[in-house]
């Protein structure tokens, strides 16, 4: 067990494949650099047995990450883990309801330990405060923190986001392969473009977020979210304007905490 600077209490995970990974860190970045989506989650199947997860948010375009990996031999036997913050939309429900029967994902539900009701009792409405400490430490105790727990109950070493470089300022600093946290991510549609999203998902047939045709970018906890408009779009919409990231693709709450040489 180690505790991180921001007193959060973590299972330390061996770093067995993940140690062998990081001694040539840029040759596999190299690697991956060569290979489409698909062939990087085939490469993250190979190298990390038993070790290996996806993460969803069952979002605007989480479905072509999920699909992909449906179509690799053996991925829907890997768990795909979702953070359920208990603030989603209705539509995000029903929508991770429908991609989870047709995909057949092997779903793994994260949930906070402390309950919606108990979280407001004690801190308040952390989104509603204008402070951005507040909005980290809702992030930290709704999704970082559940998060953490299914990856060490699950032995993950390595794991895959849809994360996409144009979406944030920290995603553009991203790589294919990044230490984060006690763990390494994996970011196989990196360099893809909204229209290649939108091109794969029409030429799969795949089912849109119903609040997509809301005008909806990107979508979150139903507090957090709003549609694109004239001024704001994309991760511009989400938190109020104070963030542009939750916490989980990031280090320790500190900005520290990463193995090897960081991002």
């Amino acid at each position: 067990m180690k505790e991180t600077p921001d007193g959060m209490v973590r299972t330390a995970v061996p770093m067995g494949s993940a140690s062998r990974v990081l001694e040539d860190l840029d040759a596999h970045r190299v690697a991956l650099a060569s290979l489409p989506p698909e062939g990087r989650l085939a490469w993250a199947l190979d190298h990390f047995p038993g070790q290996f997860a996806m993460t969803t948010s069952f979002g605007i375009q989480s479905a072509v990450l999920l699909h992909m990996l449906s179509e690799l031999p053996s991925g829907r036997d890997t768990p795909v883990v979702w953070v359920d913050t208990g603030y989603l939309p209705t539509e995000t429900y029903q929508y991770a309801a429908t991609l989870t029967e047709r995909l057949g994902i092997r779903l793994v539900v994260a949930q906070s330990e402390m309950s919606p009701a108990r979280m407001e009792a004690l801190h308040g409405k952390l989104w509603e405060t204008g402070d951005v400490s507040d909005l980290g430490l809702y992030h930290r105790i709704r999704k970082v923190d559940p998060l953490e727990a299914s990856f060490a109950a699950l032995r993950t070493e390595c794991w895959a986001s849809g994360v996409r470089r144009k979406q944030t300022d920290h995603r553009r600093s991203m790589t294919w392969l990044d230490p984060i946290r006690d763990r390494l991510g994996l970011h196989p549609l990196l360099d893809w473009t909204n229209k290649e999203v939108y091109y794969y998902m029409t030429s799969n047939d795949l089912p849109q977020h119903p609040l997509f045709e809301q005008g909806y970018s990107t979508v979150g906890d139903w507090h957090s979210s709003r549609p694109d408009d004239g001024d704001l779009s994309g991760r511009d919409t989400r938190f109020g304007g104070l963030k542009q990231e939750c916490g989980i693709h990031l280090g320790d709450a500190a900005g520290e905490g990463m193995m090897g040489d960081g991002i």
